[in-house]
């Protein structure tokens, strides 16, 4: 049988069922949430990925106190049923959809949480993202990407606290063609090393929200990037496309950004230059991106979840699965003055020659 609930809402993309997503095992289907208070603190973050072909999801939570990360990992089998937005403890309901979402953690192992999420403006579409290695497609995935404000509550050990007023992030849905589940032990003849260069830096400013990121080849040649302004309450028509550069720098011994320049800004009526000044490190393998046990769509039986706490400060930075990270940044304009707070999500692998950095 492969008939599921999905099936009774006229949402197909070809003849076959929903829980068929075309033929390419990698497919994969995700929602992602970060989150924090308007001076940068209270940083969370969860994700939740449907892995259609591998018949797994999974979702993560995780968040920072007094410079710990603290993290609930979840994994289930998903019986070609993919309207269940519920792994574990984990779940999520779309209650407008494009607008506001509601995220519930039940209690397990000491950690639980609700928030809901609602939009500044209509989410924006980022180009297409394709990325080919040789003949196979390493990447194929459209994602929507909107930042907004949250309400709700996290406890840690018996200890609840509410979201500060004001408390704001970014949402994203990402659909597509993503290295999923366990590595594929056949590389291609000749095939080079993995070389990746990702930056990503959602903005949220007082009354209105920019995008920026760009994906590049080692020699700095973007292969997809774009920025995007969206002033609050606008609709799709009202979300403005343009370009823009990104200086940075890494912080030493490492491959984690130590601050960076958005200039050159070209979308209208954003403003022409910002700051982004680095407050306070997360680590992305929180929530499963290059986590050695933890990876998205790995198989962990019917259903297991495991809690997982870490240090900031007793981090290696050298150590591949640390090396993907999101900065909590302060944004400042020319002068100094404060303009509001955002992310500097960065991943380097392999050489990267605008950076100097060489090697894996």
């Amino acid at each position: 049988m492969t008939l599921s609930h999905g099936d009774d809402f006229p949402i197909h993309q070809t003849p076959d069922p929903i829980a068929f997503a075309g033929t390419d095992r990698n497919f994969y289907d995700r929602y992602f949430f970060n989150g924090y208070a308007p001076d940068g603190g209270g940083f969370f973050a969860l994700a939740f990925g449907v892995y259609p072909h591998l018949d797994v999801a999974d979702a993560h939570f995780s968040f920072i106190r007094d410079g710990k990360q603290y993290c609930l990992h979840a994994s289930c089998e998903l019986g070609m049923e993919r309207m269940s937005l519920e792994v574990g403890p984990i779940s999520i309901e779309v209650i407008e959809p494009l607008q506001r979402l509601r995220v519930c953690i039940a209690e397990t192992d000491g950690i639980s949480g609700e928030f809901e999420f609602t939009g500044r403006s209509f989410p924006i579409e980022e180009p297409r993202f394709v990325r080919r290695i040789g003949p196979r497609a390493f990447m194929d995935y459209t994602r929507m990407t909107q930042n907004g404000h949250y309400t709700g509550w996290i406890s840690c050990d018996g200890v609840r606290e509410e979201m500060a007023q004001g408390t704001m992030g970014t949402r994203d849905r990402s659909w597509g063609i993503r290295p999923v589940g366990a590595r594929d032990m056949q590389p291609n003849p000749g095939q080079e090393a993995l070389q990746f260069f990702w930056q990503w830096t959602p903005i949220n400013l007082e009354d209105a929200s920019l995008f920026f990121h760009i994906n590049a080849d080692a020699h700095g040649n973007a292969w997809n990037t774009r920025a995007a302004f969206a002033p609050d309450g606008v609709g799709a028509s009202g979300i403005f496309e343009g370009g823009a550069t990104l200086s940075s720098e890494t912080q030493e011994g490492s491959r984690w950004p130590a601050s960076g320049t958005l200039s050159g800004i070209t979308a209208l009526g954003a403003p022409q230059e910002l700051s982004l000044v680095a407050i306070e490190r997360f680590q992305m393998k929180g929530l499963g991106y290059t986590h050695p046990v933890w990876g998205h769509g790995l198989h962990h039986g019917p259903l297991k979840v495991e809690r997982e706490d870490f240090d900031l400060s007793a981090i290696d930075p050298v150590q591949l699965d640390n090396r993907h990270v999101q900065m909590i940044c302060r944004i400042e304009n020319t002068g100094g003055t404060a303009k509001g707070v955002g992310v500097f999500e960065q991943l380097i692998l392999g050489p990267y020659t605008p950076l100097e950095i060489e090697g894996i």
